[in-house]
């Protein structure tokens, strides 16, 4: 059973609430054992807050109907949420490199044990935390926004501790900006990922797992379909994907023409999850008859093509 959005709002708020509790503990914890490793994740736990409160909001958002003004709703407030999640986990990424090189250049003296002990115990809240926003964030964009977050913070403790111990037994303090840049790496890569994902939304991009050739050779193999134009594919959300097509058939009545729209709509739903279909139904070719209509400005209808399209039968 899918989880209703009060529950998804609930599990958000508790994260955040232990969140803020672990921030305020490793900036003093940090300041008072000169950790940047301390420091960086108290830093990257902070958005974390901003993040799981945006993803709070996006899903109180995503509840509201659609109307005039906003015909698809506010579903997209999700991957605007995750865009700016991912956005901030850049900019922090960017100042955790600054000062792991201020630190490399004249490393400071920083106390192992309270580095590893807080470490430790952030670990374990961090963990939860995540476990607690891992459902559904395989569907649901901006809660895949929370939950990497939530995840670089994990491993970064994880860093953050092993740091201590290795500075404990060393000696060397240069341990803690080397744990410090890995856990920036760690970071800077897992917000590009969310980043390239949302912007593809946001650009109606085809879904990266939707092969549109193959799609098109599947729609001309329903009984009836005689070519297919002016395609397009998108998504909403990383679940919702809409299509818009011209389907070309022949001579036929508006209730067989129906039944071969149902049968088109069907196949792009069970094959390709499509649900959201907009499909135009004609017998003759409209002008220009490309697969993928040219929507710049000044595009119009009178290009001409001496030869038929090879998706045209």
């Amino acid at each position: 059973m899918e989880e209703s959005a009060q529950g998804i709002s609930l599990r958000l708020a508790v994260s955040a609430g232990l969140t803020v509790c672990l921030v305020a503990a490793e900036v003093v914890a940090g300041l008072f054992a000169n950790s940047l490793a301390l420091l960086t994740d108290a830093a990257h736990n902070a958005t974390d807050v901003v993040a799981l409160g945006l993803s709070w909001y996006a899903v109180r958002l995503a509840l509201r109907p659609a109307h005039s003004g906003k015909t698809y709703g506010y579903h997209r407030a999700g991957i605007l949420a995750a865009l700016v999640n991912s956005t901030t986990l850049v900019l922090v990424a960017l100042g955790v490199f600054y000062e792991v090189y201020r630190r490399i250049v004249s490393p400071p003296e920083v106390r192992a044990g309270i580095l590893a002990a807080v470490a430790a115990g952030a670990f374990v809240i961090n963990l939860v935390t995540a476990l607690l926003i891992r459902r559904g964030s395989e569907r649901d964009l901006n809660l895949r926004s929370v939950f990497v977050h939530l995840m670089g913070d994990v491993f970064s403790t994880l860093g953050a501790a092993v740091a201590g111990v290795a500075i404990a037994l060393t000696g060397w303090s240069g341990w803690d900006a080397l744990a410090g840049a890995l856990i920036g790496v760690l970071i800077l890569w897992n917000a590009w990922g969310i980043l390239r994902e949302t912007v593809h939304i946001l650009l109606e991009s085809t879904p990266e797992d939707i092969d549109v050739e193959r799609m098109v050779k599947d729609v001309l193999r329903v009984e009836g379909v005689r070519g297919v134009h002016d395609l397009h594919v998108w998504s909403i959300t990383r679940e919702m994907r809409t299509l818009s097509a011209h389907i070309l058939v022949g001579e036929m009545s508006v209730r067989d023409s129906a039944a071969v729209q149902i049968a088109v709509g069907t196949l792009l739903c069970d094959k390709y999850g499509i649900q959201h279909l907009t499909l135009q139904m004609e017998c003759e070719n409209c002008l220009p008859d490309t697969l993928y209509c040219d929507m710049a400005p000044g595009a119009n209808g009178s290009s001409q093509h001496a030869e038929k399209p090879d998706y045209l039968v």
